[in-house]
């Protein structure tokens, strides 16, 4: 679920703004504000000036978030949001993009955007000789800009830099996995290394605002191990077949048994709810759904058969025991389905897959401990764990 508040949308993206920006809007507008205070502005002007400020700083990281969205709109990708939160900004995309090539346009569009504002924003500054706090305004934003430019293409996850590193690895191992570990890697390596150097010019100076430096190098980290970790779902999926996460939790019943039998004696003892096959002469005969008996008088419940009522395999949603992991996660959620049915080769059916059972198996895969519990309360909501976007990452495995 996308947090904080929708404020618009630009180009058909919903825009969102955090919790978090409010405080680093009114932390900027006080620095600015004071900065003005100290060459000899009036308090009013200094904290307009302070607050218009850091609405154009923000103003230039959401152009600087809508270079990468436009990108991956032309390739076809769609942009879910972009929220402006503590750190700056971010852009939500469907999926990543399907080659190297394109994945450098997506990343390189972000600092092109903020260099181009850099350029413009210093030439206007320069031909506003006569209005001084305008020229200190541009200036200082156009500055900004250029340092955004600089700190993004730092080759690390998760800055633009890092996603340019990942483009170039992927492009030489011909492995977007080991693209996004080496550039993942690297940001660990850099956020240690901001961390420590925060920490120990805070310690040697006792000024606060090198701990700034450290709690960017703590985001850095963070973020960087979250790639990583999406990494691994990815290469997980992929790894997996329907056949590896399919369980026989259902009940092969005979498909001459009248529907009165079937409710007497299968639906009324059964403490849970379980997916029944019909079978007769060794052949399955299709799906049996106990809310289809709503739909059929009771006074027929002794003469049809549960082969009358039967949903043949073929016309259920299904896929094949060589099917693609990542195809089965997709098909779960775009067609909303609590569970999907898995067949042999031969039309026999080999098995039923729901978000439990994706978990289970993606857990085995990772050798992750999840206790049972769990994969039952899953089965139960028909629903992911919060966080876990398993669809959107089983699309970027396809």
């Amino acid at each position: 679920m996308q947090s904080g508040w929708r404020v618009g949308a630009i180009f058909g993206i919903p825009l969102f703004i955090d919790t978090s920006w409010f405080f680093i809007v009114l932390l900027m507008t006080f620095a600015y504000g004071s900065d003005l205070l100290g060459d000899g502005f009036p308090f009013l002007l200094s904290a307009v000036v302070g607050l218009v400020m850091a609405l154009l700083l923000f103003g230039s990281v959401l152009l600087h978030e809508l270079g990468h969205s436009l990108v991956a709109q032309r390739q076809g990708i769609q942009v879910n949001s972009i929220t402006l939160f503590l750190f700056g900004g971010i852009a939500s995309i469907d999926k990543e993009s399907k080659t190297p090539g394109q994945a450098f346009q997506v990343a390189i569009a972000g600092p092109l955007v903020s260099f181009f504002l850099f350029l413009l924003l210093s030439v206007i500054a320069q031909v506003l000789p006569a209005q001084p706090i305008a020229a200190l305004m541009l200036g200082r934003i156009a500055d900004i800009n250029l340092v955004l430019t600089l700190f993004n293409l730092i080759p690390g996850l998760p800055l633009d830099g890092g996603q340019v590193l990942k483009a170039a690895v992927w492009k030489l191992t011909g492995s977007r996995a080991q693209g996004v570990r080496w550039a993942a890697r690297v940001g660990q390596l850099l956020g240690w290394t901001a961390i420590t150097i925060g920490i120990y010019t805070y310690l040697s100076t006792q000024q606060f605002q090198f701990l700034w430096l450290s709690l960017l190098g703590w985001f850095a980290i963070r973020n960087a191990g979250a790639y990583n970790r999406v990494s691994d779902l990815q290469d997980a999926i992929g790894s997996l077949k329907a056949k590896d996460a399919s369980v026989r939790e259902f009940k092969v019943i005979d498909a001459t048994m009248t529907l009165r039998a079937f409710a007497d004696n299968q639906i009324l003892d059964e403490e849970k709810s379980i997916v029944y096959f019909a079978a007769s002469n060794g052949r399955y005969r299709g799906m049996v759904s106990p809310k289809d008996l709503r739909q059929i008088e009771r006074s027929q419940w002794e003469e049809l058969t549960l082969e009358n009522i039967a949903h043949p395999l073929l016309d259920l949603p299904h896929v094949r025991e060589e099917t693609p992991l990542s195809k089965v996660i997709t098909d779960l959620e775009e067609n909303s389905l609590q569970s999907i049915t898995v067949l042999s080769p031969a039309d026999a059916v080999a098995g039923t897959i729901d978000r439990g059972d994706v978990v289970r198996a993606l857990a085995k895969r990772l050798n992750f401990p999840i206790s049972e519990a769990i994969i039952d309360r899953i089965k139960e909501e028909g629903a992911y764990p919060s966080g876990l976007q398993l669809a959107a990452i089983a699309r970027n495995s396809e």
